[in-house]
C-alpha cells in the first residue's frame, strides 16, 4: 500500500511541475467570428417572358451585408414590357436583425418608382427558410393610412446535384383600394411559376420554365372595366446569378 502511494505522490508533483496548457497567441481568430462582415448579392430572376400580347423582361434581385445578426439588406423587383414601358419598379433599404437560426426581421422604407408617380412606404417584413425548406419572404408596407403587402414563397427541389426545379408563389394585397393604379381592396392577384435551372456554378444558372398571374377581386375588376386581362401566362427564359 505505501508503495501505491508513494508511486500517486511522485505522479501528481511530476504533473504539477509541467508547464500550463499553452496560451494562443494574441493575432488569432476567434473560433467563431459570428461579427465578421459579409456580403451577398443575387438576382433570383433576370428573366424573358415570353406571353400572349407583348413580352415581358422581370427582375427580382437582393443584396446584403453585415454579421449573423446584423444587416443592411437591398432589395429591387419589377416588370417591364418590351419595346413600352416599365409597369412595375421599387427600391427596398431595409434593416434586418437575426431572430432566430433560420429567420431575419427586416424594417426599413420602400420606394415605389412605377407606376408613376412614385410613391414611399415604411416596410416590416420578415424572411426565412420555413420547415422542410420552404424560403419565404413576408413583407407589410404602410403608408399614411394605407397597408398592403406581398407574401413570396419558393422551394428548391434537387433532381441531381446541379438541376433544380423551383415551384415559387407570389401573392399581394391591399387593405384599401387606389383605382387609379389598377389595385383593389383585399387580395390582388396570385402568381404561380416553375422554373428549371442548371448551375453551370453554383453562382450562374440559365434556367426556363412557366409562369401564370391572375388578378382576383376588386382588382380583377378594375382591369376589365379598363378592358385588360385578368390572367398572364407564358414560357420564361432566364439566368440566376449571384456572388
Amino acid at each position: 500500500m505505501k508503495a501505491v502511494f508513494a508511486l500517486f505522490f511522485v505522479a501528481t508533483t511530476a504533473f504539477a511541475q509541467q508547464d500550463p496548457f499553452p496560451v494562443p497567441p494574441k493575432d488569432w481568430p476567434k473560433p467563431v467570428p459570428d461579427t465578421a462582415p459579409f456580403s451577398l448579392f443575387r438576382i433570383d430572376r433576370l428573366e424573358h417572358r415570353f406571353q400572349k400580347g407583348a413580352d415581358a423582361r422581370v427582375w427580382d434581385a437582393e443584396a446584403w451585408f453585415g454579421g449573423d445578426y446584423n444587416k443592411l439588406w437591398l432589395k429591387s423587383e419589377g416588370e417591364r414590357i418590351v419595346n413600352q414601358r416599365t409597369e412595375k419598379a421599387d427600391l427596398q433599404a431595409l434593416y434586418a436583425r437575426r431572430i432566430s437560426p433560420y429567420w431575419h426581421l427586416q424594417a426599413g422604407v420602400r420606394r415605389e418608382l412605377r407606376p408613376s408617380p412614385a410613391q414611399d412606404f415604411g416596410v416590416l417584413a420578415i424572411q426565412g427558410l420555413a420547415p422542410y425548406w420552404f424560403e419565404v419572404e413576408a413583407s407589410t408596407y404602410f403608408r399614411g393610412g394605407e397597408v398592403s403587402g406581398q407574401i413570396e414563397a419558393e422551394y428548391d427541389q434537387l433532381l441531381t446535384q446541379r438541376l433544380i426545379l423551383q415551384p415559387r408563389i407570389e401573392t399581394n394585397w391591399s387593405g384599401s383600394a387606389d383605382p387609379s393604379r389598377g389595385i383593389g381592396k383585399g387580395i390582388n392577384d396570385v402568381e404561380l411559376g416553375l422554373r428549371l435551372r442548371y448551375e453551370i456554378r453554383r453562382e450562374l444558372a440559365p434556367y426556363i420554365g412557366i409562369n401564370w398571374t391572375r388578378k382576383v377581386g376588386d382588382t380583377a375588376d378594375l382591369a376589365r372595366s379598363r378592358g385588360e386581362d385578368v390572367k398572364e401566362y407564358g414560357v420564361v427564359v432566364g439566368l440566376r446569378v449571384w456572388y
